[in-house]
């Protein structure tokens, strides 16, 4: 154990030990009618859940040493010494996104932004406006693009960047993170020829003469990804701090990290013990780390102040379903010969389950096609008649398209489907497309999931999809995207209540990271971190949830954004 793990966790004590005092406070102001001095938020109409998930409302709150001590509380009983007015705002508690990438959503920040773009030209030209703005990039790096909103549906080529950047290497990442467009310049460095195989969980999509295109599918984009510059923490220190500040201006205070290595693991514990991380992480260690056996051994790592726990590890099923490496059962209903990419071949799985659940780490699986939901489950399912392991709450990331016989097999073996709301309003365009009509019953079917009896955490994906958690609570109350499209929402029986979605970016997202003791709440004993917004989720029309706007954040009861 190095000197960084011993500080974070010999100050794990020092943490429950102050959540105890906070309760005990608590328990004695509400028995009593007197605490030391405290802070008073008041003038806000609050809203939070119990712990029993039912909504309830609020007046005021009071704070001491960062957490939550009472609710509406008589302020002439009380010893205040700091007031905060909510001017009448809506106070939320802070929202938690299950599913996100901090760095890439950083380097997302600071790289060239394809989302907007409308074709390979369209985006052809972004990259070369972003070359020439930055003289100094060795590569030209981007994301965002998505050829399913291209007039022509069609991948982009080499031949489209090599027009407008040919000197130097370009690497542009899908909107989804499954597959990488590059320009001839960035093919020549890594070696890449029309002899270059495609490994396996990955392909090199090739012409008719069987020469590279420039669009490499998941797996098959690292050949091209090890080519980059190396990351080192002080450009982790740039994305950190871009991505922070779009969190927090967005009512975001505490997200999932889906998927970190030894490198990045190493600088979020220096972070931590620094007190430098602006939002509270969840850190899930990624499978495929050469040094996996090495974090494993540290064991789970839980700071005092909360803003970093791990004690979960994100493996890798398939790919996505717009760039067709979702692995289904049957062939894609577009693509007869296509069946989408197993990233983690079966007979890999059951040493992968039993070494992370065998350590007492949660595994969080990422599945997006029936066929990589199917044998998640099963191997779920085998590894917990093997060697249990149920209670650790276990998590399928996306569960997007799952067969139908599936879906009641997520609550009986307690295993948690994280879902992104927002995945289902971008991919409505392609989705029945992809997979057809028969096959849409068991996707994005999260109202199905949720009355099953399983919690249903929520978040956003980002970036492959927008972090604006109030995008995802709008998709998964209307099933329409912000144009209102569809009209009647698209396969509206699986929409959400407000309060249901509510619960997803809240409570269920801090339960599915072990933390519903000390976050997801704006219940005594728990952290004060904090949102004010312009207008009432829970009375507004749902179609203009989107255009809720955060004009303060708190966390642990501290300002840490001002609109």
């Amino acid at each position: 154990m190095n000197s960084t793990q011993s500080k974070l966790q010999g100050r794990k004590t020092i943490r429950l030990a102050a959540i105890s005092s906070a309760l005990l406070t608590a328990l004695s102001f509400t028995t009593a009618g007197s605490v030391s001095a405290a802070t008073l938020v008041e003038n806000v109409k609050g809203y939070t859940l119990n712990e029993a998930g039912e909504l309830i409302s609020f007046k005021n709150l009071v704070i001491d040493e960062g957490k939550v001590l009472a609710l509406n509380i008589d302020k002439n009983k009380i010893a205040i010494d700091d007031t905060i007015d909510g001017e009448g705002k809506v106070m939320l508690p802070g929202l938690i996104d299950a599913h996100g990438h901090l760095l890439g959503l950083g380097a997302n920040l600071l790289e060239v932004d394809l989302r907007e773009s409308s074709s390979a030209q369209d985006a052809a030209k972004m990259v070369a406006d972003y070359a020439f703005a930055n003289a100094q990039q060795t590569w030209i790096t981007g994301r965002g693009w998505n050829q399913e909103l291209w007039s022509d549906r069609a991948f982009p080529t080499a031949a489209d960047l090599d027009k407008v950047v040919s000197e130097r290497p370009v690497f542009l990442t899908r909107v989804d993170g499954h597959a990488a467009w590059v320009n001839t310049k960035a093919m020549e460095l890594a070696g890449m020829t029309k002899d270059t195989q495609s490994p396996v969980g990955g392909e090199i999509i090739k012409d008719a003469d069987g020469n590279p295109t420039g669009v490499f599918i998941d797996n098959a984009s690292l050949l091209i990804e090890e080519y980059l510059p190396k990351a080192s923490n002080a450009i982790y220190e740039q994305q950190l701090n871009a991505a922070g500040k779009h969190l927090l201006a967005n009512g975001i205070t505490s997200m999932h990290d889906a998927g970190v290595g030894r490198d990045v693991y190493d600088f979020y514990l220096k972070e931590a013990v620094e007190g430098d991380l602006p939002v509270r992480i969840y850190a899930m260690v990624s499978a495929t780390d050469p040094e996996l056996s090495t974090m494993l051994g540290n064991g789970t790592i839980r700071d005092e102040d909360d803003f970093l726990y791990i004690r979960s590890v994100k493996a890798y099923g398939d790919g996505a379903l717009g760039s067709r490496g979702a692995a289904l059962l049957a062939p894609y209903s577009d693509a007869p010969h296509q069946h989408g990419l197993l990233l983690t071949q079966p007979e890999d799985m059951t040493a992968l389950f039993t070494t992370v659940i065998g350590a007492g780490f949660q595994l969080n699986y990422h599945a997006i096609g029936d066929k990589a939901n199917h044998v998640a489950l099963n191997e779920f399912e085998a590894t917990f008649e093997s060697i249990g392991g149920s209670e650790l709450r276990n998590r399928i990331e996306h569960a997007q398209v799952i067969a139908p016989d599936d879906l009641a097999r997520f609550a009986s073996l307690k295993v948690l489907p994280s879902m992104q709301p927002t995945h289902a309003t971008s991919d409505k365009n392609m989705a029945e497309d992809r997979i057809g009509k028969d096959r849409m019953k068991g996707a994005y079917a999260w109202k199905t999931l949720l009355d099953s009896g399983i919690a249903l955490p929520l978040g956003s994906d980002f970036p492959v999809e927008l972090a604006n958690p109030f995008y995802g609570l709008h998709a998964a109350v209307t099933r329409q995207d912000r144009n209102n499209q569809p009209v009647k929402g698209w396969y509206a029986h699986e929409a959400l209540t407000v309060q249901q979605a509510f619960k997803g970016f809240t409570l269920d997202a801090a339960y599915a990271g072990h933390m519903e003791d000390t976050l997801g709440t704006l219940t005594p004993g728990k952290w004060a971190d904090f949102i004010l917004v312009d207008q009432d989720i829970f009375t507004i029309d749902a179609k203009d949830i989107w255009k809720t706007e955060v004009h303060a954040t708190y966390v642990a009861g501290e300002e840490v954004f001002s609109k």
